[in-house]
């Protein structure tokens, strides 16, 4: 009897330890995530189901490096303060392997800044300030979205076949506002060297006062309108320059107003004709789309809007960097995205090495009233690697 216990207990041993070796190397690999989701709810509860969509998809399908991933999600308001505080929070008591996330470009910049000063990567999803990979671009930094330079780059061409010569522009008065106002002037002029921009107007983010807004840019005459407004300053901008007569007989190029979070608000009231980019969700059925489309309907009963395919890009684009790294390790890691592919529901896409710039395009077309209901059409897709500067001018704006 006594030896047989004992022979029970030995074998019991043995078969346990190995277990406990696998649950300490099977701990997730945990992504610490920030976002504004109280104050940009818009895009960013649509870009949480679809990271919480790819979480999902990852761990059914075994996880990265045999090990489940695991996102500590945090809402920063809209703050950089609470932003940086939080990262701190997520590193040091819950010990996430790398940082991802953001929406504002101010936040995203504070939080570039902070995974350098401690060393551990930040994978932006959102920010598109072009300053967050070239002026203050840093090795454990890398960016996902199409940057204000890219938007522009993508516009440009279709502005300066309008043949407007005289241009009003209008946006948020923060940092990417004011990025992708820079770029646009910049890219457009090189494209048509006679055109004159001949105002500004610069509404605080939120806060826009649209008739005063709408009756400055009026009274200089514009031949056409570059926007920047975005969310409820976008709806309050459209509603005023409807009502004023602002885009009668005016082109306007508009950044982002394509995108389902921000077109499907403006209902009737949707001004026809905008040079936009967006994301024309209901008339996508290439293979890629179609099957994250699919897969988002099943899940959340609605299609997916802009926000939703950052969040899901944002994932695989993370496991696709760890398991070419072979590790979490940060250090590991900053060396290994640069180079590496992953897929997106646009397609397949590559984090650059020389900027940390991901590839991931977006959808150029015009502004439509389609059955009623706001739609985006006379659209095409552009590949993100076809707007972004040359190697030698990326290398001279960004930090040796």
């Amino acid at each position: 009897m006594h030896l047989r216990r004992r022979t029970l207990l030995a074998t019991a041993a043995t078969l346990a330890a190995p277990a406990i070796v696998r649950a300490q190397g099977d701990t997730p690999i945990r992504i610490g995530e920030i976002n504004s989701y109280t104050a940009v709810p818009a895009f960013t509860l649509p870009y949480r189901n679809g990271w919480q969509l790819a979480a999902e998809h990852v761990n059914a399908a075994g996880g990265v490096l045999g090990r489940t991933i695991e996102v500590v999600s945090r809402d920063d308001a809209g703050h950089p303060p609470d932003a940086i505080r939080l990262a701190g929070e997520l590193i040091n008591d819950r010990k996430v392997d790398l940082l991802a996330g953001t929406f504002l470009s101010n936040i995203g910049l504070a939080i570039g800044d902070f995974a350098l000063q401690n060393k551990k990567l930040f994978v932006a999803g959102e920010p598109l300030t072009d300053a967050l990979v070239w002026a203050k671009g840093n090795r454990y930094t890398y960016r996902l979205r199409p940057s204000t330079y890219m938007q522009a780059a993508m516009l440009a061409d279709d502005a300066a076949k309008l043949k407007a010569k005289r241009w009003v522009t209008v946006a948020p008065n923060y940092e990417y506002g004011q990025s992708a106002v820079k770029w646009f002037k910049q890219l457009l002029t090189e494209r048509q060297p006679d055109v004159e921009f001949v105002g500004e107007q610069w509404p605080a983010l939120g806060k826009i006062d649209a008739g005063a807004t709408v009756s400055a840019l009026a009274e200089l005459k514009p031949d056409a309108i570059y926007n920047v407004t975005f969310g409820a300053d976008l709806t309050n901008f459209v509603r005023q320059g409807n009502t004023r007569g602002l885009f009668d007989g005016r082109g306007v190029v508009s950044v982002l107003t394509g995108e389902p979070e921000y077109l499907l608000p403006l209902g009737e009231e949707t001004p026809g004709g905008w040079i936009v980019t967006g994301y024309p969700v209901d008339s996508l059925t290439d293979p890629a789309n179609k099957k994250f489309i699919d897969a988002y309907k099943a899940k959340y009963n609605e299609l997916p809007k802009m926000g939703s395919v950052v969040g899901y890009a944002l994932i695989n684009s993370i496991v696709a960097g760890i398991a070419k790294a072979g590790s979490a390790d940060t250090e590991k890691m900053a060396d290994a995205f640069g180079g590496t592919s992953f897929e997106t529901p646009f397609g397949p896409a590559l984090w650059r090495g020389i900027d940390h710039q991901s590839t991931l395009g977006t959808y150029v077309g015009k502004t439509a009233l389609k059955d009623g209901k706001p739609a985006m059409t006379d659209w095409r897709y552009v590949d993100g690697a076809s707007a972004l500067p040359s190697d030698a001018a990326v290398a001279k704006m960004r930090p040796a």
